[in-house]
């Protein structure tokens, strides 16, 4: 099995939202599996300077922008092709993603890739058969709440690519009750199914 685990918090150290995505690989792993990483924070892209949308622009129009867009877009399509299951853990910021959460999705949302238009121009997500789990962080937003952006955002996006099968854990209102936060983050991990 695939595992492929997406950090998306600008922060390296310290990061709640990175260190229970890692207790989460930690329960979820197998022996043989392979985890395929990628720190949005590390290498990302904003999706910038395009004539259509599904990221599709003909080679020869592309500018050298693009090209490095393209090619970090290529990349990312074919991590998330290959996983069959893929951990993302994000905090809520300022009521909605990570500006690089949401470039990822920008640069994955690939026409003929990752989702395509049927003849009834109804849109079909093509990454079928996943498993995504969803670690969630924040402040002061309750998860779920009408101030949570974030969750139902995100959960649709993998939904248009195709993945129907998505698990959350979520640390909300940390800054309400840190301990009772974490604690009840972990619990969820520890009743989480991993078939």
């Amino acid at each position: 099995m695939k595992i492929y685990q997406i950090d998306s918090s600008a922060r390296k150290k310290g990061s709640t939202s990175r260190a229970l995505a890692k207790k989460l690989l930690e329960k979820i792993k197998k022996p043989g599996d392979e985890v395929i990483y990628r720190d949005l924070d590390d290498e990302m892209f904003f999706v910038s300077g395009l004539t259509e949308s599904g990221m599709k622009i003909d080679e020869k129009d592309q500018t050298e922008h693009h090209k490095k867009m393209f090619e970090l877009s290529d990349k990312l399509v074919k991590e998330l092709k290959e996983s069959d299951v893929i951990i993302i853990s994000a905090p809520i910021y300022n009521y909605g993603p990570p500006a690089t959460l949401k470039a990822w999705s920008d640069l994955a949302a690939r026409i003929g890739e990752t989702f395509r238009f049927k003849p009834n121009g109804r849109r079909e997500g093509l990454l079928k058969n996943k498993h995504a789990y969803l670690v969630i962080t924040s402040g002061g937003t309750k998860l779920n709440s009408s101030e949570d952006f974030l969750t139902p955002w995100l959960k649709f996006i993998l939904n248009f690519f195709g993945i129907e099968k998505v698990d959350i854990v979520s640390a909300d209102q940390m800054a309400l009750d840190y301990e009772k936060s974490i604690s009840d983050a972990e619990a969820q991990i520890e009743k989480l199914s991993t078939d």
